[in-house]
């Protein structure tokens, strides 16, 4: 099973915000629709209160060589 790398995840993270583009509504609904942008958006992430739980790299044992 293969991983995703740390960049990837928080790409995709990055992305669960409960915000969105104004244009991102007339894109989706048309224009006319008056709705809020956080109704795109499905997944709440707060940079503050919900980590992200990224393991660190595994570093190199210096004194194995």
């Amino acid at each position: 099973m293969k991983t995703k790398s740390k960049k990837q995840h928080l790409e995709k993270a990055g992305k669960h915000t409960k915000w969105a583009p104004f244009w991102a509504v007339l894109r989706k609904y048309g224009q006319g629709k008056r709705i809020h942008p956080s109704r795109i958006t499905h997944i709440r992430r707060n940079w503050r209160l919900r980590k992200l739980k990224i393991k660190p790299r595994r570093a190199k044992k210096d004194y194995l060589g």
